[in-house]
């Protein structure tokens, strides 16, 4: 076995069109849990950082021993040396481009699309890792970042639903309702830590979004609380921010 992965991390052309087509594959795989959930970064773009990662440190890998073999005479007349290490290092800095491209900043100031740039940044490493023929580090890499992607979640979405503390957005046509609903709340043992009124007019139609921040008791489950308010007259919409 140590013997076959030797010959794999050889540079000629049978290993390079492996780890091209590895990082290509596992891009791929990555990048489909992006694309269901209609993210900026999708299938194509892990397959090319991917892709392109390990190109650039097979590139490294070729200039190494071309350098200190073909290239030595004139490489030793011009007194030229050169770094792999740098080649990859380059690589996750320009990932940083692409990553910041998701990361956007909503009206609330609430962060969306780090865990997309982290993916991205993660498809990075990932390729280089093909690319310098780091199989097994490559394996179980590709793995985690899969199950952290597709299982995680659920895992995640479990933790929130039983979380104490709870955003609320509420689409009102007025005002009127408010207190009520507010006193409602307080009623039921629910804390109120914030409370954020924006006026929208579209087309001479006036909407209220109120942004709620509350702290609810035990054993109280989200999806329960936001059946409850959706009982209230005067309420258009509701979610949960």
């Amino acid at each position: 076995m140590s013997e076959f992965l030797a010959s794999l991390r050889e540079l000629n052309i049978w290993s390079m069109m492996l780890r091209i087509l590895l990082a290509m594959v596992m891009g791929g795989v990555v990048g489909l849990e992006r694309e269901k959930k209609r993210r900026a970064a999708g299938f194509r773009t892990y397959m090319l950082v991917a892709v392109g990662a390990a190109l650039t440190v097979m590139l490294s890998q070729y200039l190494h021993i071309m350098v200190h073999t073909v290239w030595a005479d004139v490489t030793a007349e011009i007194g030229g040396k050169t770094d792999v290490s740098r080649f990859a290092a380059k690589v996750t800095n320009g990932v940083g481009f692409l990553g910041a491209g998701t990361i956007l900043v909503t009206g609330r100031q609430e962060v969306k699309g780090l865990t997309t740039a982290a993916c991205l940044w993660a498809s990075a490493c990932m390729g280089i890792a093909i690319g310098a023929g780091f199989y097994e580090c490559m394996l179980v890499g590709s793995i985690l970042i899969v199950i952290s992607m597709g299982v995680f979640p659920a895992l995640e979405d479990y933790v929130i639903e039983r979380s104490k503390n709870m955003n609320i957005r509420l689409e009102m046509d007025s005002l009127e309702e408010l207190g009520n609903i507010i006193a409602q709340m307080k009623s039921e043992s629910i804390k109120l830590y914030d409370v954020e009124i924006e006026k929208d007019v579209q087309s001479y139609i006036t909407r209220f979004s109120i942004y709620i921040s509350v702290g609810l008791p035990k054993k109280r489950q989200h999806a329960e609380v936001l059946a409850r308010l959706s009982s209230f007259s005067g309420i258009v919409a509701i979610e949960e921010a």
